[in-house]
This record gives C-alpha cells, sequence and structure tokens, in this order.
C-alpha cells in the first residue's frame, strides 16, 4: 500500500507547477484584455511565465520518455512532478534560461534531469530520450505561433499578438541551440549512443564546457549573424512577421522606452 501510494505521488503534478501555470494564465487574460495598466509588465509576466512551463515540460519530457526507456528512478527523483525545484541543476534549468530571456532575449537550453544512463537498453531509446527534450520546445513554438500560420489573427489583441511571437522565438532559439551536436547538449546526446566507444571516450571531457563554447561563438558577429539569419528563416517559414517579434521583445523589456510604433492601439 505504501509503496502504491509513493508512486502515485511521484506523477503527481507539483502544487508549485500548477502555480506557474496559474501565473501563466492570469497573466495571459491580462495581456488579452488590457486589463494591466502597463501593457509591458503582463507581456513580461506572460511571457516569462509560459517559459518556464516550457522549461518544465522539456526536463519532463527527457524524464518521461527515460521512465519508458527503463529507467524507473525518474520518479523517486521527483522529475515526473513538473516542479522546478527538483531538477538536479535547477540553477541551469530555470534561473540561467530566465536571465538570459531577460538580459539577452534568447532562449537558453536548460539542463537538467539526471538520467541512470545504465538502464536504458537499445541506441535508439537513447537517442530519443535526449531529442525528447527540444522536441517540446519545438511543439510550443507550433502552438504559440499557430494563430500566425493558421492565419487566424483576426481578434488577436495587438499586445498578445507581440508576446506570442517573442515568446516563439524563445523556443526557436532553444530547440535550435539544443540540438546542436555538441557535448553537454541535447543534439549530442542524440548522436552519441552511435558513435564508437573511442571517440565518446576523447569528447567527455569537454561536455561541461560545451554550453560556454556555444556561447562564446555566438560572441563572434559573423557566427551570431548567421544564426540568427536561421532563426529569422523559421520564424519567417512560420508566418511570424519581423515587426511582431521585435515589438514583443520591446514590450517585455517594459523597464525600457517602448518604441512608439509598438505602441500603437495600445
Amino acid at each position: 500500500m505504501t509503496t502504491a501510494t509513493t508512486r502515485r505521488g511521484e506523477r503527481q503534478i507539483s502544487p508549485v507547477f500548477v502555480g506557474i501555470l496559474a501565473v501563466t494564465a492570469v497573466t495571459g487574460w491580462a495581456t488579452w484584455t488590457g486589463f494591466a495598466e502597463q501593457p509591458g509588465v503582463a507581456v513580461f509576466l506572460f511571457v516569462t511565465a509560459a517559459w518556464i512551463v516550457s522549461l518544465c515540460l522539456h526536463e519532463y519530457a527527457h524524464a518521461r520518455t527515460a521512465l519508458h526507456g527503463g529507467d524507473i528512478t525518474v520518479g523517486a527523483k521527483g522529475y515526473l512532478t513538473l516542479n522546478p525545484l527538483k531538477y538536479t541543476h535547477a540553477l541551469l534549468s530555470i534561473v540561467l534560461p530566465v536571465l538570459f530571456v531577460i538580459m539577452g532575449g534568447i532562449g537558453l537550453p536548460g539542463g537538467a534531469v539526471f538520467i541512470e544512463r545504465n538502464r536504458i537498453r537499445g541506441r535508439w531509446r537513447h537517442s530519443l530520450i535526449s531529442a525528447a527534450g527540444p522536441l517540446t520546445n519545438v511543439l510550443f513554438a507550433a502552438v504559440c505561433t499557430a494563430p500566425f500560420w493558421l492565419g487566424a489573427l483576426d481578434g488577436v489583441p495587438l499586445e498578445f499578438r507581440f508576446a506570442l511571437a517573442f515568446l516563439a522565438l524563445l523556443q526557436v532559439t532553444a530547440a535550435l541551440l539544443n540540438f546542436l551536436p555538441v557535448p553537454g547538449l541535447d543534439g549530442y546526446g542524440v548522436i552519441e549512443p552511435w558513435l564508437s566507444y573511442t571517440v565518446k571516450r576523447q569528447v567527455e571531457p569537454f561536455a561541461p564546457f560545451g554550453l560556454l563554447f556555444v556561447f562564446a561563438l555566438l560572441w563572434l558577429p559573423s557566427v551570431n549573424g548567421a544564426f540568427f539569419d536561421v532563426i529569422d528563416s523559421i520564424m519567417r517559414a512560420l508566418d511570424v512577421d519581423d515587426f511582431s517579434r521585435y515589438c514583443g521583445e520591446a514590450h517585455y523589456r517594459f523597464w525600457q522606452d517602448t518604441p512608439e510604433i509598438c505602441s500603437f492601439g495600445s
């Protein structure tokens, strides 16, 4: 009886996550209705809360896939509750990604849940576990951009449209960065099971520095330009216009002066 109760508890959605969802819903409503006296504050809270929700779902996807792949320990670790406080590195999974959004408007790949890989059998399962997280960001981006590529923007308030565009931008950047085949990122985790033992041993020492290496490269103007050219192409393919993305970020940074062109109709 105790074991069964514990297992059910391991899969119950955390009140912390429910609270984050509630903040997302309330601030989304405030953004849609224009209830907030300062629209930028509502956009900031809505996008930040929704971004944290996506980070939780990203980590949950890793854990849930690992559970079905054979790692039954993820439940006891609290990964299936969607509680961000249960992640192995809450700083890397939640705090740093949120700070990067605030400071740079870029979706930092989060990490990490600890998967006991020795319990997983089969290279495809290992690859799928690594891919599950960024695929969640892809799905989130598809949902955020649905009003754009479905041509269903009639009646959508400008501030909410801007917020969706910026939130989608974060999801696309997070997915693209995560899928890079760089040690320490999910993209490398996808291909790692297919590499030779020798290659994996040679690459292993660099894994803790993979993300730092990527961001160091992004400081180079040529690399940064090429990266955001790809992002721009993806966003345009999803029918998200540059104006909405620009104004979404402008409203998000409510502590700065919002360009007059983005305040039209507010």
